[in-house]
């Protein structure tokens, strides 16, 4: 490790236009009780700008803090132990798990064992498990050596997608007919789509921008795609659930608006629209609720038992990655230029959605390994 040095990529809380970089020498010597990873790599999509933007009121910049008044991403990564001094957890143990947009993450489990490593450091205490937790790879259900790439793009958002199908699911649809989607190119929408035709559920009717309408035409898991011009075209006469994965307020009042007395149900998820969030007050309707997949996947836990939900999740996941290659175009990128880039694309608006991001701070893929 000698001569290495930290890297962090971290943002302004306050505006997320505004990011920098803040570099100093690697603290090499550990306490008692202590792991060391080396961020390999992590997947950047829009939902790490849902983080940013619900980084007080979810806890999400809790988890890496930085200096006053700048935040940390949390990102869907891979992580090797480089350093270890807590019992049972070996040098050159690979962990999959949330990392920040950085060279290397300190943690200080309170658990560990083959299955899965627990953060202790006290400032992510009040945190769900799920996000305090690294699961060595070889011992991870879900891992597969092909396809890690995928797994760090898409396994995150699968997780909620098939989680709040499950939550609509259990309460019959809702009597619903039909999912409304916002964002409907987002990867976290597709996978919504995926998992209603995959279920049977419901339609899925999804509403995106002209610009990505045939692109979401032609993944086949959407029942009908309609321009954001287009919400009257929604049929109204029908039962249907909204799920919102852009929190654009005039789209939540067009759609609540056009349904009327037959919308059932109305769920939040995500921002993808975050320069159009808010606007969203005193509309007709049900009221707007917000889905938080970690109390989900507690309650399925304890009804199916953690074996039995990685089960489910585990079948439906491995279709929707190998479905993904059909459609989705993984770029790895390295360095700093590269994640500013990505970043700023993204919460621009601008990303592409057949594409997914794959980055690293380290300057290739050599020193990423460690090479």
């Amino acid at each position: 490790m000698s001569g290495q040095s930290e890297l962090d990529f971290i943002v302004r809380k306050t505006d997320w236009a505004k990011t920098r970089f803040v570099e100093r020498e690697l603290e090499e010597e550990l306490a008692p009780g202590q792991l060391l990873f080396r961020v390999d790599r992590f997947a950047f999509t829009a939902n790490n700008i849902s983080y940013a933007m619900a980084g007080d009121l979810l806890g999400y910049w809790r988890f890496f803090p930085a200096e006053e008044g700048w935040g940390r991403v949390p990102a869907m990564g891979f992580g090797d132990v480089i350093a270890s001094t807590q019992q049972g957890v070996e040098v050159g143990t690979r962990c999959f798990g949330f990392f920040p947009m950085s060279r290397h993450l300190r943690i200080e489990p309170s658990h560990a064992s083959p299955t899965s490593i627990v953060d202790g450091v006290p400032h992510r205490a009040e945190i769900a498990a799920v996000y305090n937790t690294y699961q060595p790879v070889s011992h991870d259900g879900f891992y597969s050596p092909e396809f890690e790439d995928e797994l760090l793009l898409l396994r995150g958002l699968f997780m909620t997608s098939f989680l709040a199908e499950d939550f609509i699911a259990e309460h019959g649809y809702y009597d619903a007919e039909s999912v409304v989607i916002s964002s409907a190119s987002s990867k976290t929408s597709i996978a919504l789509a995926f998992r209603l035709r995959e279920t049977e559920g419901a339609r899925a009717i999804g509403l995106t921008s002209e610009g990505n309408r045939d692109f979401v035409e032609s993944l086949g898991c959407y029942d009908q795609v309609l321009d954001y011009e287009a919400i009257d075209a929604i049929p109204g006469s029908s039962p249907a659930i909204f799920v919102d994965m852009a929190d654009n307020g005039a789209v939540t009042r067009a759609v609540h608006e056009h349904l009327g007395p037959n919308l059932r149900y109305s769920q939040s998820i995500g921002g993808t629209h975050w320069q159009a969030i808010g606007g969203g007050e005193g509309i007709p309707g049900p009221k707007r609720e917000f889905f938080f997949a970690p109390a989900q996947i507690a309650k399925r836990s304890r009804d199916w038992g953690p074996q039995g939900l990685q089960e489910r999740l585990g079948a439906s996941l491995k279709a929707f990655m190998e479905s993904s290659r059909k459609w989705l175009r993984v770029e790895r990128d390295y360095g700093r230029e590269a994640v500013e880039r990505v970043y700023e694309a993204t919460r621009a608006g601008n990303a592409r959605p057949d594409r997914g991001h794959i980055l690293s701070l380290w300057d290739d893929a050599g020193a990423a390994a460690g090479e």
